[in-house]
C-alpha cells in the first residue's frame, strides 16, 4: 500500500466522520460508501503508467513488424528482379544457341554440298583420264599395227628411227603422266590444308564460353575496378559516325566493321581483369562497354555493360 492509498484513506475517514456528526446515521453511511466506490474506481497512477508502457510497446512491436513487412517485401522485390533478369539472360543466350544451331546446320548442308560437288569434279576428272589412257593405248595399238606391216619393207635405218620414236613418245607419255600426277597431289594437298584450316576455326569457335571465365577468381573485374578506379577511367569515345548515339547492344548483335576497327581493339585484356581472346575473337570497346566481337563476321558474342566509368 503506497501513500497515494493513505492519503485518500485518511481523507475519506475524516469525510465519513464529518458526515457522521452532521448527517444522520444512514445518509452518512451511504456518504461513505459512495465516497470508496468513487476512489475505487478512479485509476492510480502506477496503473496509467503501466497503460502508456504497454501502448509503447504494442507501438514499437507494430513498427518492428511494419519495418519486417517492408523488408520482406523489398527482398521480394529483389528477388524477382533477379528471376527476371535470369530469364531474359537465359532467353538471349537461348537465341544465340538457335542461331548457331542454325547457321551450323547451315554450314554441314554447304560442306555437304561441297563434298558431292568435289567427288562429282573428281569422278569426272577420272573418268577423262581413263578416256585417255584408253585413246593412247589405243592409239599406241594402231601405230604398231601400221608400223608392224611398213617394216616388211623397211631397210635396218628405217627401222632404228622408228625405235628411237617410240622411245621419245614413251618418255613424253610418262611425263605428261607425272605432271598430271603432281598436280592432283597438289590439288589433294590444298583440299585437305583448306580442310584443316576450317575445322581449326570451327573448333575455336566452340570453345567460346561466356559463363565460364565469369566464374573463374582470376577475372573479378569490379573489385579490381573498385581499387582502381583510375585505371578505368578513359577518354572521351568518338564513335566513326558524328550522328551515331550510343545503342544498348546484346549478344547476337552484328556490328559495323569500322566499330572493330584496330584503335578500339584492347591489346591488353589482363590489365582490366579480362580472358585472352582467340582466333577470330577481339575485346572491343564500344562507349562504356566492353564487347567481344567475331571480327570476321561482326557478331557480339559477349558484353559487359558499364564497365568504364
Amino acid at each position: 500500500m503506497d501513500i497515494t492509498h493513505l492519503l485518500r484513506g485518511s481523507a475519506l475517514s475524516a469525510l465519513a466522520l464529518a458526515m457522521a456528526v452532521i448527517a444522520p446515521p444512514q445518509a452518512a453511511q451511504a456518504a461513505t460508501n459512495a465516497a470508496e466506490a468513487s476512489a475505487e474506481q478512479q485509476p492510480t497512477r502506477g496503473e496509467r503508467r503501466a497503460e502508456r508502457r504497454s501502448e509503447r510497446r504494442s507501438q514499437r512491436q507494430r513498427s518492428r513488424n511494419q519495418q519486417r513487412s517492408r523488408q520482406i517485401e523489398r527482398a521480394r522485390n529483389e528477388v524477382r528482379e533477379r528471376r527476371s533478369e535470369r530469364r531474359g539472360e537465359n532467353r538471349s543466350e537461348r537465341r544465340t544457341e538457335r542461331r548457331q544451331e542454325r547457321r551450323a546446320e547451315n554450314r554441314r548442308a554447304e560442306r555437304q554440298q561441297e563434298r558431292r560437288a568435289e567427288r562429282q569434279q573428281e569422278r569426272r576428272a577420272e573418268r577423262r583420264q581413263d578416256r585417255r589412257t584408253e585413246r593412247r593405248v589405243e592409239r599406241r595399238q594402231e601405230r604398231r599395227a601400221e608400223r608392224r606391216q611398213d617394216r616388211r619393207g623397211w631397210d635396218a635405218a628405217d627401222i632404228r628411227a622408228e625405235r628411237r620414236y617410240n622411245r621419245e613418245a614413251r618418255r613424253a607419255d610418262r611425263r605428261q603422266d607425272r605432271r598430271a600426277e603432281r598436280r592432283r597431289d597438289r590439288r589433294a594437298e590444298r583440299r585437305y590444308d583448306r580442310r584443316a584450316e576450317r575445322r581449326a576455326e570451327r573448333r575455336a569457335y566452340r570453345r567460346w564460353n561466356r559463363s565460364a571465365w565469369r566464374n573463374d577468381r582470376r577475372y573479378r573485374w569490379r573489385n579490381y575496378r573498385r581499387a582502381n578506379r583510375a585505371h578505368f577511367t578513359l577518354g572521351r569515345y568518338y564513335a566513326p559516325f558524328r550522328s551515331h548515339r550510343y545503342d544498348r547492344l546484346s549478344i547476337g548483335f552484328y556490328l559495323d566493321s569500322l566499330f572493330f576497327q584496330p584503335r578500339y581493339f584492347i591489346s591488353d585484356p589482363w590489365a582490366y581483369r579480362l580472358p585472352e581472346v582467340y582466333g577470330p575473337y577481339r575485346w572491343v570497346r564500344y562507349y562504356d562497354d566492353v564487347v567481344l566481337v567475331d571480327i570476321y563476321t561482326g557478331e557480339v558474342v559477349d558484353v559487359i555493360h558499364d564497365f568504364f566509368w
